[in-house]
């Protein structure tokens, strides 16, 4: 069944086919192409490339977020990602989304031209990203998370991590509607990788048609590129090893409920999905 995702300026269709994010990071310290894109025109470029791939979105984002890692300043992540977010919307029709957990980037961001925010805090960090979503009309991406990046993964781990992931996304749509966001205008993310162990991850992936259940008028995000857990299942892979475990967890996502997929090796996964997709038409 075909619904719409309301962003600023579309409506965008998900629903008949798995949709294809792709991840631009423009920081120094990403955990799987950190500096790869660090300079404008190389970020600007690789857009380019993934959109000619067949990316239906493009999430650039300007602080890692990776175990570990430490906030960007406000400044240095405006300064990373507004040029991109500027050049990028003036010359493709790809909608845009802005990584980030602060509202003042946010704002930024969407005047201009990003039409999506992406919030791995699921507006834990900064409530107020939810005004500036509504303000402008925008999407928002509800992220479970718990904790902060530098401290997350040392989080003792919760024994039903379904329920905790349902509840903790209950919380933020609420908040969100409370500060005005349409209820069309939200997707939502379970985190895969974030403070959950290995079997944690891939158990969210096999059970995912409970979240689709459970929250079946959101469009389901999944993020499993490159990620850890892939290593853990395949000797350890260096993560530009991991792409036949990213397409592998990526298909099963798809298969069972994920809308939109988020990931870096833009071609290779839509080739994947197009299969997958006529797959599950098919059935």
């Amino acid at each position: 069944m075909i619904r719409q995702w309301q962003l600023a300026r579309r409506s965008l269709p998900y629903g008949e086919r798995t949709l294809v994010m792709g991840i631009l990071n423009v920081t120094p310290d990403s955990f799987s192409d950190g500096g790869h894109f660090f300079s404008p025109e190389r970020a600007v470029a690789h857009a380019e490339q993934m959109a000619s791939e067949g990316a239906d979105l493009i999430d650039i984002g300007g602080e890692s977020t990776r175990p570990g890692s430490e906030f960007a300043p406000e400044e240095e992540e405006l300064r990373r990602v507004i040029p991109v977010i500027e050049r990028l919307a003036g010359i493709s029709s790809v909608p845009i989304s802005i990584d980030t957990t602060k509202s003042s980037v946010a704002r930024a961001a969407l005047e201009a031209g990003a039409e999506i925010v992406n919030d791995i805090s699921g507006l834990r960090f900064d409530p107020l990203i939810a005004d500036e979503v509504a303000n402008a009309k925008a999407g928002l991406i509800l992220m479970h998370s718990r904790g902060v990046p530098k401290t997350m993964q040392q989080l003792p781990p919760v024994k039903n991590i379904m329920k905790e992931v349902m509840d903790s996304l209950r919380e933020s749509i609420s908040s969100a509607r409370r500060r005005g966001v349409a209820s069309q205008s939200i997707a939502i993310d379970p985190g895969i990788g974030f403070d959950k162990t290995a079997e944690q991850n891939l158990g969210l992936i096999a059970n995912l048609g409970q979240l689709s259940r459970e929250f079946s008028d959101f469009p389901i995000v999944i993020g499993t590129s490159r990620k850890s857990f892939i290593s853990k299942l395949l000797d350890h892979a260096h993560p530009d090893q991991r792409l036949y475990g990213t397409i592998a967890s990526t298909v099963a996502a798809a298969m069972n409920g994920a809308d939109i997929v988020r990931v870096h090796d833009v071609k290779a996964v839509v080739e994947a999905l197009r299969i997958a997709d006529a797959i599950a038409r098919a059935g």
